[in-house]
């Protein structure tokens, strides 16, 4: 082992001081991905992912965004889609992240093109993941069915006095495996209503101009989703890409997914 200033140097990695306290084994050449995790979810939904990440020699943050997982107490109808963008930027900020695959999945993929609007330079590449793209100013409802949305905050309603909408049940995300659809329904949390009915506050186009890839689950398809993926096939600057995978890759094909996300990077 040597020590150096900065860092610590063991067997080909460098073990990276955080502001959080925390070290991250990085190996040299390796990549740094932040994955952001979806509606109802939390950072720890992508364990799969991020060990195999990880064990490939890169840095991984997953984020949990306010009012969710593990920051559940901090439900809130004073939070929206600025929230969620802060959440991810104030990360790379603190841990003075630069060169950063940042991957978005499902609604995370708000937080995803605010924070490229808001901090270009620290982001090489933007990685949308079966995600839902909504326009500058408009707000996540905008981008869903509308008897969805009537659905959604009937249930809101009906849970919470329309604080917050109920997570559904893992079939929802084509997660069919019963110990996988067991493992998520035990960790899944409500969703902050005010984060739909807020606008995405970005002053230029979505993704801002840097390199992007839609990866579109399609095994099965998310029908929520079905306007987002033929936004993402007609986009100039979008590179779009199918997984055979269902919506929560995350946790039903994870070698698939982290494959998929190497081959991304690497480009």
């Amino acid at each position: 082992m040597i020590a150096t200033a900065g860092s610590t140097v063991l067997a080909g990695t460098v073990a990276l001081p955080g502001a959080s306290g925390a070290e991250v084994h990085k190996q040299p050449g390796g990549h740094t991905f932040v994955l952001v995790h979806g509606a109802w979810h939390g950072g720890w939904c992508w364990q799969r992912v991020s060990e195999r990440l990880r064990q490939a020699g890169h840095s991984v943050f997953t984020p949990t965004q306010t009012g969710l997982g593990e920051r559940r107490h901090l439900m809130s109808r004073d939070i929206t889609l600025d929230t969620f963008i802060l959440d991810v930027a104030n990360l790379l900020e603190m841990e003075d992240l630069g060169d950063v695959v940042l991957v978005g999945h499902s609604f995370g993929g708000c937080a995803v093109s605010g924070v490229a609007d808001r901090m270009p330079e620290r982001v090489r590449r933007l990685v949308y993941l079966d995600a839902m793209i909504v326009e500058p100013g408009r707000k996540p409802f905008d981008a869903l069915p509308p008897e969805g949305v009537a659905a959604r905050l009937k249930a809101a309603e009906a849970s919470s006095g329309g604080l917050s909408l109920p997570a559904p049940a893992a079939a929802a995300f084509g997660v069919t495996d019963a110990a996988d659809a067991a493992w998520l329904e035990r960790y899944l949390t409500p969703q902050p209503l005010s984060a739909y009915t807020s606008p995405l506050n970005v002053n230029g186009p979505i993704g801002n101009g840097l390199p992007a890839t839609y990866i579109g689950c399609v095994a099965p398809a998310y029908a929520a989703l079905n306007s987002s993926r033929e936004w993402a096939k007609n986009r100039k600057g979008f590179d779009y890409v199918e997984l055979a995978a269902c919506h929560d890759a995350m946790v039903s094909a994870p070698d698939a997914l982290t494959a998929r996300l190497l081959d991304i990077a690497a480009h």
